[in-house]
C-alpha cells in the first residue's frame, strides 16, 4: 500500500471515528444520559427503566467505556452489582470489558500511532507506549489494579510487540479478577463499611498504594525477574 494511500486511511478512519464519538455525545447530552453515567444511583435507574433490554445495554455501556467514552468503570459495575447482584453484573461486565478491549487492541495494532494519539492524545501515548514497550509482564499487574487507565493501556498495548496472544490471555485472567473483586467488595457484603470492615478497607487501599508503588519503581526488576523464570523453565523443559 502506497503512502498516500495509509494517509488517506489513517485520516478516513479518525474522521469516522470523530463523527461517531460527536453523535454519541450528542445523544447523550440531549436526551440528559450524559449528566446520569457518572452517578452509581441515575445509573440504576436508568437501566432498571429498561427492563429486560437492562443487561445490553449494561454490557454496551461497559463496551463503550473501553472504547470509546470516558465512563468509570466501577461505577458501571457497582451500579450493575446493586440491580443484578455481584455475580450476575461480573459476568456482564466481563462480556463488555474483554469486547471492548480487544477492539482498543485492534484499534493500536491495524491503523497505529495516528489513531491512538487521536483517542487519548499525544503525552499518554508517549509515556505508555514506551513503558509497555519494555515492561509487558507489569502490564498484567495494571490490569488487575483499579487506578491505571486500561482503555489506554489497551489501545497503546496495540502498538508494541506484544501478542494478540499474550494480550488476550492477559485479558482473560486479570479482567475477571478486578472486576469480581469491585462486584463483590462494592456490595458490602464480603466486607462491610462499618466497624471491623473499615479496618480491612484501610489495609486494603494501603496494600494497594504500595503495590502501585512498588510496581512503578521496580518494574524493570520485575520484568526481568519474571523473563528469567521462563528462560529457566523453558531450558528444564528442553533438557526432559
Amino acid at each position: 500500500m502506497s503512502l498516500s494511500k495509509k494517509i488517506f486511511r489513517s485520516l478516513l478512519v479518525i474522521v469516522i471515528i470523530a463523527l461517531v464519538l460527536g453523535l454519541m455525545y450528542f445523544i447523550l447530552n440531549i436526551t440528559g444520559l450524559w449528566e446520569k453515567l457518572n452517578s452509581v444511583d441515575k445509573l440504576q435507574g436508568i437501566i432498571l427503566e429498561l427492563g429486560f433490554w437492562g443487561r445490553f445495554t449494561f454490557v454496551f455501556l461497559q463496551f463503550l467505556q473501553v472504547t470509546f467514552l470516558p465512563l468509570p468503570s466501577p461505577i458501571l459495575i457497582i451500579a450493575g452489582s446493586l440491580i443484578y447482584g455481584p455475580f450476575e453484573a461480573g459476568l456482564l461486565s466481563i462480556a463488555g470489558i474483554l469486547l471492548g478491549s480487544a477492539l482498543a487492541f485492534f484499534l493500536g495494532r491495524v491503523f497505529g500511532k495516528k489513531l491512538v494519539v487521536f483517542m487519548v492524545g499525544k503525552d499518554a501515548e508517549k509515556k505508555w507506549s514506551a513503558f509497555l514497550s519494555n515492561c509487558k509482564y507489569t502490564f498484567v499487574v495494571m490490569m488487575i489494579l483499579p487506578f491505571f487507565p486500561d482503555d489506554v493501556l489497551c489501545m497503546v498495548a496495540g502498538l508494541t510487540e506484544m501478542s494478540w496472544t499474550f494480550f488476550m490471555v492477559t485479558q482473560l485472567i486479570t479482567r475477571p479478577i478486578s472486576i469480581f473483586l469491585v462486584s463483590y467488595l462494592s456490595s458490602g457484603e464480603v466486607i462491610p463499611y462499618h466497624g471491623w470492615g473499615l479496618i480491612v478497607w484501610a489495609i486494603i487501599i494501603i496494600a494497594s498504594i504500595i503495590l502501585i508503588y512498588l510496581s512503578s519503581k521496580y518494574n524493570k526488576k520485575i520484568e526481568d525477574f519474571i523473563k528469567n523464570l521462563f528462560k529457566k523453565r523453558k531450558k528444564n523443559e528442553e533438557k526432559l
